[in-house]
C-alpha cells in the first residue's frame, strides 16, 4: 500500500509557495490549533477531537469538501497535494494513510509536526518541526 510522503517543514513550506494547489491540513484537536498555534494559512480539520477524543469518521469527506468547495480549482481531486501537520507527525500520518484508503494519491505529512518530539528536558519545539524551523505560524 502506498503511504503518505514524508517531507520536513520547510519542505512544506516550499511546496506551498511553488504550488498554489496545495493545502496544508492541520490535524491537531481545536484547543491545540487555538492554543497551542497553528501554521499561517493552514486549514483546520480536527482528526482526533474533543470531547470524545474520537477519530473523526468525516475526515476523508471533510477534506473532499475543502478541495470541491473552491479552494481549489483543480477537477481530479485525487491528484491535489494535501500537507498534514499534527503535532509531531504521528496523527498526520494516521489521517494521511486514511485518505490513500480513499484514493487520494498526493498526501503529504510533515513528519515532525508543528512541535517536533520531546527533547531531554520534555519541551518541545527545540529539536524540530514547524516552529522550531522559524516557518510562519500565529496563535489565536
Amino acid at each position: 500500500m502506498q503511504e503518505p510522503k514524508s517531507i520536513t517543514s520547510k519542505e512544506a513550506w516550499q511546496m506551498l509557495q511553488d504550488n498554489p494547489k496545495a493545502i496544508l491540513v492541520d490535524v491537531r484537536s481545536n484547543m491545540e490549533f487555538l492554543f497551542v498555534g497553528h501554521p499561517t494559512g493552514a486549514i483546520h480539520v480536527p482528526w482526533i477531537d474533543e470531547p470524545d477524543w474520537k477519530i473523526n469518521t468525516h475526515f476523508a469527506t471533510d477534506i473532499r469538501q475543502l478541495i470541491l468547495g473552491g479552494l481549489s480549482d483543480h477537477h481530479n481531486e485525487a491528484n491535489v497535494p494535501i500537507i498534514l501537520i499534527c503535532r509531531s507527525g504521528k496523527r498526520s500520518l494516521e489521517a494521511g494513510d486514511l485518505l490513500i484508503e480513499e484514493g487520494f494519491t498526493e498526501v503529504y505529512n510533515i513528519t515532525e509536526g508543528f512541535e517536533g518530539e520531546l527533547d531531554e528536558n520534555h519541551h518541545r519545539s527545540t529539536t524540530g518541526g514547524w516552529r522550531f524551523d522559524g516557518l510562519p505560524w500565529e496563535q489565536c
